[in-house]
């Protein structure tokens, strides 16, 4: 506590005793202008510390991402082209499906008009016999 303040305090009414058992406990219990601002260097000081060391994890996690990133659209390309790959593939799977399905569809047309003919043959020769054994009305 300040000369001036225990010359204040006495002018007032305090006694001498109290002048020093409050000027004992404003030095141990209170704390002064210098006091405060040395805690408010240090807090500054800290939270500047903090603001660092954030923006480092920050840019960080921002490098890691992007490199995720990266890793991700070079991942989904190279599945894209598998993908077309595939298609394509399938494509000419269906083709060489579809082609073999025609030449057997042409195949049974074939055998469908030989049987037909040969039915048509044996139908008429079984006609012209029959009538060949017709008896004549004169």
């Amino acid at each position: 506590m300040s000369a001036s303040a225990i010359l204040k305090l006495q002018k007032v009414g305090f006694t001498a005793e109290q002048v020093e058992a409050l000027a004992d406990f404003m030095d141990t219990q209170a704390a002064s202008k210098a006091d405060l601002e040395r805690a408010a260097s240090g807090l500054k000081a800290d939270l500047a510390e903090t603001k660092a060391e954030l923006k480092a994890e920050i840019a960080e996690i921002r490098t890691e991402l992007k490199v995720e990133i990266a890793e991700t659209r070079t991942e989904l390309k190279a599945d894209i082209a598998a993908v077309r790959a595939d298609v394509v593939g399938v494509k000419a799977e269906l083709r060489l499906v579809e082609n073999g399905l025609r030449a057997e569809m042409k195949q049974i047309e074939q055998r469908m008009v030989i049987k037909l003919g040969g039915m048509m043959i044996i139908a008429v020769g079984v006609l012209l016999t029959a009538i060949r054994y017709l008896p004549v009305h004169p």
